[in-house]
């Protein structure tokens, strides 16, 4: 009965906010678009500094000095659970809803920039590298990047509709519980992610590597 009821409550929750998944979607398309695009505009210093860079923590990672599998879990769960909840607090408040849009879109430029740097630098190699070390954990990050917004702007305009529209009868209370119980949905999401990304793509990246420089 329990699963059947997740069930349903999963269906109508697609169904009521199909447009709003549709719009965070495309957004965020368009912040991966827009983050590889801003690749081209660099300099070629810029890019060969960042290329230094990024070249010394693939050292790193290759000898294995960065930082346990442990604190990679740990750093990765906590940053994503500030920024999610980030997004799940503005959702609550009104003002707050084109800041969502805004980190969302930020999300998916990041995602934009690295894949189209290493790309950009490094070409098939870089791409397989890309795919190895930034693709295991956005299984997980990006779905839960999308629900939580979608529910966010989906609150908050149930929020709009009770404080500036007199006729508008919204269950607030309701859709609170709601939206929390999304949230916990998500920290699932995240915590999924974060051991990929603590003890999964670390060995990728090395194989990967060492494929990469035969």
């Amino acid at each position: 009965m329990r699963k059947m009821w997740i069930k349903r409550a999963y269906t109508q929750h697609l169904r009521d906010n199909s447009s709003i998944y549709l719009f965070v979607t495309v957004l965020f398309l368009m912040g991966i678009i827009f983050g590889a695009i801003v690749v081209n505009s660099l300099t070629v210093d810029q890019k060969d500094d960042l290329y230094f860079y990024l070249n010394r923590f693939f050292g790193l990672v290759k000898t294995g000095e960065v930082a346990t599998s442990t604190e990679m879990f740990q750093q990765s769960f906590f940053h994503n659970v500030k920024y999610l909840g980030l997004i799940w607090i503005l959702g609550i408040a009104i003002i707050g809803l084109p800041v969502v849009l805004i980190l969302l879109f930020i999300k998916g430029m990041v995602i934009g920039f690295t894949v189209g740097f290493l790309v950009n630098r490094m070409g098939l190699s870089g791409f397989a590298l890309s795919f190895v070390s930034v693709m295991p954990q956005n299984i997980f990050l990006i779905p839960a990047f999308l629900i939580l917004t979608t529910a966010s702007v989906a609150f908050s305009l149930k929020l709009i509709r009770q404080q500036f529209f007199k006729g508008a009868k919204e269950q607030v209370a309701a859709s609170f519980f709601r939206y929390s119980g999304i949230l916990v949905g998500v920290f699932v999401l995240i915590a999924c992610a974060s051991l990929i990304e603590g003890y999964v793509s670390p060995t990728l990246m090395k194989t990967m590597m060492s494929l990469v420089n035969k």
